[in-house]
């Protein structure tokens, strides 16, 4: 089986090393990728990839491309999922989904919800949940990856209509540092649009 990792490189994730332990030849990508021979590949996984993947590509892929993403998808699409999954206050996650035509819209394959309880851990900060949801997510990939390189999963739909898409430029001019207490971060928040 020919797979190609799309965007974080072997020494960001675990998984490019757990699939080449599993015999899967692995090709890793960081940059833009054309549909020029991407027919070639068995499996296409996109994680930590920031480019829209397009329909030329779709189009010729054996099986739909994989997106792994740190939100609870219909929650959060786009970029900094876990910022604004505090700052909006919705459900937080891990998401294996099937690319579409859209932004993280694709029909949902597995996830987790991830419980944070800022107000017990009032020195949680971005940089640290980013860390515990990136673990997650690689852990939820390995605990199915026998039913990911099978093609052999449920999907359930995800719903395009709720929740918000994100753009790098959405950020906060404010947030300053990853490093930050979100419990603070949000705190100074609500002062400062009650006052």
């Amino acid at each position: 089986m020919r797979c190609l990792f799309l965007g974080y490189n072997s020494n960001q994730t675990k998984l490019i090393n757990f699939l080449k332990k599993k015999k899967i030849s692995v090709t890793n990508k960081k940059i833009k990728t054309s549909a020029k021979g991407i027919e070639k590949f068995d499996l296409i996984i996109s994680f930590g990839y920031r480019k829209k993947i397009k329909n030329d590509i779709l189009r010729k892929v054996k099986r739909p491309i994989l997106n792994l993403h740190m939100a609870y998808l219909p929650y959060n699409k786009g970029s900094y999922p876990n910022f604004w999954g505090f700052h909006d206050n919705t459900k937080k996650g891990v998401t294996i989904h099937e690319i579409d035509e859209n932004i993280d819209t694709g029909p949902i394959i597995f996830q987790k919800e991830i419980k944070f309880n800022i107000q017990k851990n009032k020195k949680l900060t971005f940089k640290r949940s980013y860390n515990i949801l990136f673990l997650e997510l690689e852990k939820l990939f390995i605990k199915n990856y026998k039913s990911i390189i099978l093609n052999n999963y449920r999907k359930k739909i995800n719903d395009k209509f709720k929740g918000k898409v994100y753009k790098r430029k959405d950020l906060p001019k404010d947030l300053v540092s990853w490093n930050i207490s979100i419990f603070n971060y949000l705190n100074n928040k609500k002062k400062l649009t009650s006052s």
